[in-house]
């Protein structure tokens, strides 16, 4: 995509059609000013809304205009305002949800196997969730809309295109159920249904594409589906870049992005983060978010490599709130001092974290991010490790260790792509099920056979002077059953102990699990080589419990096969670092963010203050580089520093909210 703007606005429009007077307030020179003050430079605005509604003067459906809105223009208005003082205005339409189009053409919409109509919100009504099927003759309609937006705008006022709401679903209409069979697909079986309407809306995005393209050849075209993983490997090429919709406090969490974005950096294509002003989620009107919460969120963005997209809303009348452009305008001024030092910046990395995401099957399609996978991202994040989040598809050559989270699926194929890796120096670190052939049972990658999971639904385990050196040499509990395994060709790291008994049957010792009976039990942790196996799922543990000693043995493990680590410090783990290379500019960029998110709500984490620290000391690694120069770009100010043995060593005074260093080289 050709200039992806750093600071972008999507601004929704869906209005009801029981609100008069919609954009009586909207003045264009007003709109756009608003958003030059606040140092916006896109923002996205509507042609439709879920609701079924246009707000641009429609020439093939001219009584879909929303039948309330005052300006019929208003589109338009939009963007030729946003042009003249410089700022993009791609263009929003919705896909897959439609209120008019539910209720007027109900044979439109997909069905479940019950022949009902598939609300994928599952709320009740009134709602516009009722989704609509992409085999159905909507897909001639929506190319039609798709021209009349061409026709109306004209090609020379598009900038691209936002469509909206498109995801698999298990529809059984007939069109569905006869492409299906067509196709060799059972139409009973819930997993082929799936795999099918996979297969469909790859050949919807590859249509539409196309169909874009050749209109309106510059214009970015994005698809939003709420998530990107490897499920979008298929369809990559129909989209410019890529947009990860992401809002901490509406029911993504403040993992979600972290995790995902280290995924999709890899993918070659643009990224925006994007996350939202309101306190909540979307539509959650006069809600403003804490200042310092959209501050971290949209510094994450930078620091891991993605431009930064704000979502609001427009009020009905159409003025922008005040206090909405005051709190973006105070984040964007900081996000364009920063843009210089982020724009073209890749990142560095030392481990590779294969995603379990890719094994998911079919019919697992809304199992959200893999608790394992989460746990070790946010693992990984307070160890201050570099890492991106990769597929069994990447070069693994690029990383220096891989890490497999306790449900990678075994393959033969895998298996060997790992021994060949390591046969080249690579160090691999592997936990409980992740690519262990439980079938068979002997692993040759670990070097240890899987008997059975363990008997006790909760063991534990003794640490030593290997691994766990720095807890005490007593047991610790294991939240999770692990694996039982045999050690054949490996060394034992740690052991796991037994408890007395397991709690089931008549057996029960006190509130939750029996104590340790301090008998030896199978191995916790082996050794083959460059290889370490851990047979507990210590990630997803780390998900659910976050027990420090999970951590500490794992980052033990880790530090026994990783050399040259790209960052450490001696602050907190709230402090999250990231390090990105600009080649251009030949120099490295450190990030350090300190933001504290809390669940002060039933229903939602959120930050609130910034928590200043003081003398934060820093090593970096930076090999046989020449260092010419060490500043905060806030300052640029040179700051003093100790090189040794291929890392250099400051100190910053002060680390408030987000603090950007820049490391220049001859």
């Amino acid at each position: 995509m050709k200039d992806l703007r750093y600071r972008q606005v999507h601004l929704d429009f869906h209005t009801s059609e029981y609100i008069p007077n919609v954009a009586v307030d909207f003045d264009p020179d007003e709109f756009a000013n608003t958003l030059k003050d606040a140092h916006v430079n896109s923002i996205t605005c509507f042609a439709r809304c879920h609701h079924g509604y246009l707000y641009y003067p429609s020439k093939v459906w001219p009584e879909m205009i929303h039948p309330n809105l005052t300006k019929k223009d208003l589109l338009l208005q939009q963007i030729e305002a946003c042009h003249k003082v410089g700022i993009k205005a791609p263009i929003y339409t919705t896909v897959q949800w439609d209120g008019h189009v539910a209720r007027n053409h109900p044979e439109w919409l997909a069905v479940d196997d019950e022949g009902k109509h598939i609300n994928s919100q599952d709320v009740e009504e009134p709602h516009f969730y009722y989704t609509i099927c992409l085999n159905s003759g909507y897909r001639q309609y929506f190319k039609d809309h798709l021209q009349d937006i061409i026709d109306v705008v004209g090609i020379e006022n598009i900038d691209g295109f936002f469509m909206d709401i498109l995801f698999k679903v298990d529809c059984n209409c007939p069109k569905c159920v006869e492409k299906m069979t067509n196709l060799g697909f059972d139409s009973k079986d819930k997993t082929d249904r799936i795999s099918y309407s996979l297969e469909m809306l790859h050949e919807f995005k590859t249509e539409i594409t196309e169909f874009i393209s050749k209109r309106v050849p510059d214009a970015s075209i994005f698809y939003n589906s709420s998530h990107v993983g490897p499920a979008l490997i298929d369809s990559l090429n129909e989209y410019t870049h890529l947009e990860l919709e992401s809002l901490p406090s509406g029911g993504w969490g403040y993992m979600h992005f972290p995790t995902t974005v280290r995924y999709a950096r890899n993918l070659d294509k643009e990224i925006l983060g994007m996350t939202g002003k309101f306190h909540t989620y979307w539509g959650d009107f006069h809600s403003l978010k804490n200042k310092a919460a959209l501050e971290f969120e949209c510094f994450q963005m930078l620091a891991l490599n993605a431009g930064c997209s704000i979502g609001d809303q427009l009020d009905p009348r159409g003025r922008l709130s005040e206090g909405a452009y005051d709190l973006i305008g105070h984040v964007y001024k900081q996000v364009e001092e920063k843009e210089p030092y982020c724009i073209g910046a890749k990142a560095l990395t030392e481990i590779g974290v294969m995603t379990p995401e890719e094994y998911y099957k079919p019919k697992d399609h809304d199992l959200g991010l893999p608790p394992s996978l989460v746990g070790t991202v946010r693992m990984l994040q307070e160890l201050s490790y570099q890492f991106d989040i990769i597929d069994s598809n990447t070069d693994l050559q690029k990383y220096k260790l891989i890490i497999l989270p306790d449900d990678i699926d075994y393959s033969s194929k895998l298996e060997k792509t790992l021994k060949e890796y390591t046969s080249k120096g690579g160090k691999v670190i592997g936990s409980y099920h992740s690519c262990l052939d439980t079938v068979n049972g002997r692993s040759d990658l670990y070097g240890v056979s899987y008997v059975k999971e363990s008997p006790y639904y909760r063991d534990f385990i003794l640490p030593n002077d290997t691994i766990g050196k720095d807890l005490f040499q007593e047991e610790y509990v294991m939240y999770l059953r692990g694996a039982e395994v045999i050690s054949e060709d490996s060394t034992v790291l740690m052991n796991t102990i037994k408890p007395y008994f397991n709690r089931e049957g008549k057996k029960f010792c006190s509130h939750q699990h029996t104590p340790s009976s301090g008998e030896i039990g199978r191995p916790a942790v082996t050794r083959k080589d460059n290889i370490i196996y851990f047979s507990h799922p210590v990630f997803k543990i780390y998900r659910q419990y976050s027990p420090i000693w999970c951590r500490i043995i794992v980052n033990d493990a880790i530090k026994l096969l990783l050399e040259n680590k790209y960052i450490e410090h001696d602050g907190p783990s709230t402090v999250l670092t990231t390090i990105n290379r600009q080649n251009n500019e030949n120099r490295d960029i450190v990030h350090v963010l300190h933001y504290i998110a809390e669940k002060r709500a039933e229903n939602l984490y959120t930050i609130e203050d910034i928590i200043p620290l003081s003398n934060i000391s820093f090593r970096i690694y930076i090999g046989d580089k020449n260092v010419k120069d060490v500043y905060n770009i806030s300052n640029e100010i040179s700051i003093a520093y100790d090189e040794k043995d291929g890392y250099i060593t400051f100190t910053a005074n002060s680390i408030e909210g987000h603090e950007v260093f820049c490391i220049e080289y001859n």
